[in-house]
């Protein structure tokens, strides 16, 4: 079985919250996959809290062979909003859900695809929130529309690459989407 994992919060006050971007985005992308070609694609959006979202996960994981096959969609302050990027095999970062995954898989080898939430300047330079209470303040903060609208138009670009990672590789993902 494949496995996509959208992190984020239940919860209808958590919805369209910026730490919910995991959430979002695969959702968009299980709508947009319907008809792939990609037999045994499963959609999972835990119904855990973001820190424990591994209690949700590791009943899905049983093999080496099944991280293989396993995506995690995760929100990224660290990437500017309407930006992804794919890696395999890295630490958390400091993203609690995510390290959640890894500490219950006892794994890190598995893909995961970080989402971008970051403000930017004109110019394109990130403007990240200084501090942690104004970081909280952010990332559970709600999207506007126009936000959620660059989330839709990225969504088609992982709907690719989540197609690439399963018909292809990885590796050819990550050089076309990186």
């Amino acid at each position: 079985m494949k496995l996509v994992v959208g992190l984020g919060n239940p919860g209808k006050e958590y919805e369209n919250t910026r730490h919910n971007t995991g959430r979002i985005v695969a959702g968009m992308v299980e709508k947009k996959i319907e008809d792939s070609k990609i037999k045994s694609l499963k959609f999972l959006l835990p119904d855990t809290f973001m820190n424990n979202s591994g209690s949700s996960v590791a009943p899905l994981i049983k093999t080496k062979k099944d991280l293989k096959d396993l995506i995690v969609i995760y929100d990224d302050i660290d990437l500017p909003l309407g930006k992804m990027k794919i890696s395999f095999n890295r630490s958390s970062g400091g993203h609690n859900g995510l390290g959640s995954v890894i500490k219950s898989l006892k794994s890190e080898e598995f893909l995961r695809i970080r989402i971008g939430i970051a403000p930017v300047t004109p110019s394109g330079k990130i403007r990240k929130p200084k501090g942690e209470k104004a970081v909280i303040n952010f990332i559970l903060g709600e999207f506007k529309k126009p936000e959620l609208d660059i989330l839709k138009k990225l969504s088609k670009k992982v709907t690719e690459a989540v197609e690439t990672i399963f018909s292809e590789s990885k590796d050819k993902a990550m050089s076309l989407y990186n």
